[in-house]
């Protein structure tokens, strides 16, 4: 009889992924790693197609982040959450723009929907970050996001394993593969109806649903600037998306402001709940 395999393990408490992947600047680059992993083609028709992110955008947001959440925090729930993932995307097939067919659980696919994660990471910690990640660091970061891609389902054989061989795999992928698809177009558009948020307190909702007029435009700005500017530049260019020496100003300008503020809040604002109970307890099991 054949032995079940153990689970792979999340990445370890107190590493660099247990600092960032909960905290709120890092969750603003979490649409930037999107709208990368939907400008491969095959990535992108699988979302067009199948996705609900344009009939339910806040409940598809709050679906993902906890999936996130728990690849990283989740402890002997991680595994389990990503097998979900894999059932959940079992029957996800079709064409893409280039008349290639497609299974979203294809390596070659999955395994480019998992990368985003890394180069994104480092972007934002350039610019959101206390100091850029050293290389010591960076080899750290991306030893730990492998182990979030095993969490997936990938094996290692389709992941590169080190990072010189993650970076001529990622810009043969730019070069390739990546476009700007229609759900980049409609990632980074700034008119496209999106409804109120449908989460949170009551009394919240109605005050948003009232002030949704006003509040759009200028969230659905903000949204775009971040997208694009914490995107890699390599990236940006490959898909096609504008970005100007201003923007450049404004996102240094913006970075500073975060990396001064940021760190002086409490955790119940630093962190995410699942993230801050997370911590918490391996704060408390490192004291007894």
């Amino acid at each position: 009889m054949k032995q079940h395999e153990p689970d792979p393990e999340p990445p370890p408490p107190g590493g660099i992924l247990w600092d960032i992947a909960g905290e709120v600047r890092s969750l603003l680059a979490l649409p930037a790693a999107l709208t990368l992993q939907v400008a491969h083609p095959a990535v992108g028709a699988g979302v067009d197609e199948h996705s609900v992110f344009r009939t339910d955008p806040w409940g598809r947001g709050e679906r993902s982040l906890r999936s996130v959440m728990l690849w990283v925090y989740g402890g002997d729930a991680a595994a389990e959450e990503g097998r979900r993932l894999r059932r959940l995307h079992k029957t996800i097939s079709g064409t893409d723009t280039r008349g290639r067919s497609y299974h979203a659980l294809t390596p070659a696919y999955y395994a480019w929907v998992h990368a985003t994660g890394f180069p994104v990471y480092r972007q934002a910690q350039r610019y959101l970050g206390n100091a850029p990640f050293t290389e010591a660091q960076e080899r750290t970061l991306y030893a730990e996001w492998l182990q979030v891609g095993r969490i997936l389902g990938l094996h290692d054989r389709d992941m590169p394993q080190t990072i010189e061989e993650f970076w001529p795999y990622y810009r043969k992928v730019l070069a390739d593969e990546i476009e700007l698809t229609t759900v980049v177009r409609e990632l980074v558009a700034v008119d496209v109806p999106v409804p109120p948020p449908d989460r949170g307190p009551r009394p919240v909702r109605l005050v948003l649903r009232a002030l949704w007029p006003v509040l759009k435009p200028p969230l659905a700005r903000f949204r775009r600037f971040l997208t694009i500017g914490l995107m890699p530049p390599d990236a940006r260019e490959a898909i096609g998306l504008p970005w100007t020496p201003a923007q450049e100003r404004r996102l240094r300008r913006f970075g500073a402001v975060a990396r001064r503020v940021v760190p002086l809040l409490p955790e119940r604002l630093r962190y995410l709940p699942m993230a801050r109970r997370a911590r918490a307890a391996e704060t408390a099991a490192r004291a007894r």
